[in-house]
This record gives structure tokens, sequence and C-alpha cells, in this order.
């Protein structure tokens, strides 16, 4: 109940945060800009995930929303899906998949118009951890997760899209222990 409680806290301060842009623009003030895009990878399973699970693969979409009149605020909602293998080594066959999203509050450390710009980043999310056997049974849980990461975004050219370089440790407190990992993707984001 306490990380529900936690999860609905980060949202309404997301909420809180874009509101008053929000309201910039309808009053004709300075509006903040949007940013998209969609990015894969590989994910690097840590702790006892890794004990079981081998390297895998991780894709997702993302938006950012940066801040009117911070120039270097933002906030990001995301949505990744990532696949892992199980160790046959150590246990049986079979796969881990991850679907979920994550809202985060970005704070970059050069302006918009650097040729390339270091973007930090933490934030609060729901996941679907799915661990399915081969010939045997599978279990799912739906947790609540958090993360923390960086990126960089090379311009390409002179138009608005940017190459993306990121990894973000992510841990779902999934029963026993937590299920945490860390992708590292590569992506495009188009938009202002």
């Amino acid at each position: 109940m306490k990380r529900l409680g936690l999860a609905i806290l980060a949202m309404a301060l997301c909420v809180a945060i874009a509101r008053p842009a929000m309201a910039q623009r309808r009053a004709g003030g300075a509006m903040g800009t949007l940013r998209y895009g969609i990015s894969g990878g590989i994910v690097m399973p840590m702790g006892d995930y890794n004990t079981i699970d081998k390297l895998g693969f991780v894709g997702g979409v993302g938006a950012t929303y940066w801040l009117a009149g911070t120039g270097n605020i933002g906030v990001r909602g995301d949505l990744s899906y990532s696949q892992t293998s199980h160790d046959e080594a150590v246990t049986v066959a079979g796969h881990t998949k991850i679907i979920g999203g994550m809202a985060s509050f970005v704070y970059a450390l050069n302006p918009a118009s650097a040729p390339a710009r270091i973007l930090l980043n933490a934030g609060l999310g729901f996941y679907n951890v799915k661990i399915d056997a081969t010939g045997g049974g599978s279990g799912s849980e739906s947790k609540i997760g958090f993360g923390g990461g960086a990126a960089v975004a090379f311009k390409l050219g002179t138009g608005s899209t940017r190459l993306v370089v990121g990894s973000r440790f992510t841990s779902v407190s999934t029963s026993g222990s937590s299920t945490t990992f860390l992708p590292i993707t590569v992506g495009l984001t188009f938009g202002k």
C-alpha cells in the first residue's frame, strides 16, 4: 500500500509541475516543447535476476515534455518491453518478460542547442514481470518499480532529430527479492 501511495504521489507531482506550463500556453505565454521517440537495445539482468537469466533485448517508446521557461527541466513517460532467456546451466529453459511504464523527471546539463546534450533522469513506474518455463508453469507479478539513469542526445544534421544513447538502472519490487536490470539503449527522438 505504501508503494502505491508513492506512485500516486509521483504522478501528482508530474501533473502539478506540468499544469503551470499548460496555463501559460492557454494565456498566450511561452509553451514547453515535446520530444518523442523510439529505442532498442540490450538488457542486462542484475542481482538475483542475473543468476538465472542471460543478456536479453529491450525496446520502447517515450516522450519528454520540456517545461516552458526552464529549458532544462522536463517530465518524461516511457513504455518498454524486454525479454531475457533463462541460463539452462542453472535452471530450466524459459524466458523472463518485463513490460511496463515509467514517469520520470529529466534534467538536461546542456542547452537544447548543444550538439550533444547530457540528460539525467529518475522516476517511478509500474511493471509486469512474467516468468515462463519451457514444459512447466509460468508466473506473473505486477509491481511498482523505480529507476534512474543518464543519456546523451546527439544532434543529427540541421533538423531536430537526435540520436540518443542511454541507460537507466531499474528495480521492480517483486516478491522475494527485487527484479533489477540495466537496459542500454540507442534510439531516435523527434520534435522540438
